[in-house]
């Protein structure tokens, strides 16, 4: 029992609304100019489920052999860093998602396309083998890309425009730009709670030479940083709903305003960094809430 509770510590089960919701959005995002797939929209959330537990297994051992883990940092305690899980189990556990990913990666591919659009199968599989490989690298290996400020921008790329805009294509399979507007409001979030995560840690990532980008420019900065993240996403979508929306429902999930000011408010006006960690799960289930009250104002 001590084991399976490790191991669901290792696949931080408060990151996955987030995960979900990027998936969510472009279903939705299709449901309402007419088109709907419950088949690859499951298998969407499948495939996001195994590579978002990747990424928190890689990035507990990445960080763990890096030992950026250590005693001073704030966040939870991590099951390598801690003893919990070995590092051999932890790799194997790595493997064992790199292979679900794939394999349900490619489930999804042919629900969607079958076998008459190799280009687009082809293009797709690509997509999934890169969004692998920004798994695995967030912190693992010697060019770690987290470790060299550009964790932001690859949680952008596939949180956003890669997750709702691929969620939207393999649905509706068509090219619509106009997606761009929610898909970069779901990067925006995502990024958000990456940069609250980076806020809470940057003393002890500069420590050990975790260069993010609140350790580049400051802590001071990376509060303004993360106002401009919530901001930007509460715009692109209202953008996005003022050009399409066919009834006022459409902005119901604006109701969520007040909880994403709270949460600026309460990353500005904050000195102990400590205290921003549960302010990245609050974050993740407001985006979620965000999410599911979109939806539910297509459908009113």
């Amino acid at each position: 029992m001590q084991s399976l509770k490790n191991w669901l510590r290792a696949f931080r089960i408060r990151t996955l609304p987030l995960a979900f919701s990027s998936i969510l959005i472009g279903g939705f995002v299709a449901f309402s100019r007419g088109y709907s797939n419950s088949w690859v929209l499951i298998m969407a959330l499948v495939t996001t489920l195994f590579l978002q537990i990747l990424s928190n297994l890689a990035n507990d051992f990445g960080d763990s052999d890096k030992g950026t883990d250590n005693k001073n940092r704030l966040g939870p305690t991590r099951t390598v860093q801690s003893g919990a899980i070995t590092k051999q189990a932890m790799l194997i556990a790595i493997v064992v998602f790199s292979l679900l990913s794939l394999f349900s990666g490619i489930s999804l591919i042919y629900l969607a396309f079958g076998s008459e659009y190799i280009f687009r199968s082809l293009l797709f599989l690509l997509v999934g083998l890169a969004a692998i490989w920004a798994a695995l690298k967030y912190t693992m290996g010697k060019n770690a890309y987290g470790y060299r400020g550009f964790g932001d921008f690859f949680v952008f790329v596939f949180f956003g425009l890669i997750a709702v805009g691929g969620t939207y294509f393999l649905i509706a399979g068509e090219i619509n730009t106009w997606v761009l507007l929610p898909a970069s409001t779901l990067g925006f979030f995502a990024t958000g709670v990456l940069n609250l995560n980076n806020l809470r840690d940057h003393e002890n990532d500069k420590l050990s030479g975790k260069i993010t980008l609140v350790v580049k420019f400051g802590f001071k900065n990376g509060k303004y940083y993360q106002v401009m993240l919530i901001l930007g996403g509460l715009v692109m979508m209202a953008i996005y709903i003022n050009k399409f929306h066919t009834s006022y429902w459409w902005w119901l999930e604006m109701a969520t305003l007040p909880l994403f000011l709270l949460s600026i408010r309460i990353v500005l006006k904050n000195s102990n960094p400590k205290a921003l960690d549960p302010e990245l799960k609050k974050l993740a289930l407001t985006t979620a809430l965000f999410t599911l009250l979109f939806g539910l104002g297509l459908i009113l």
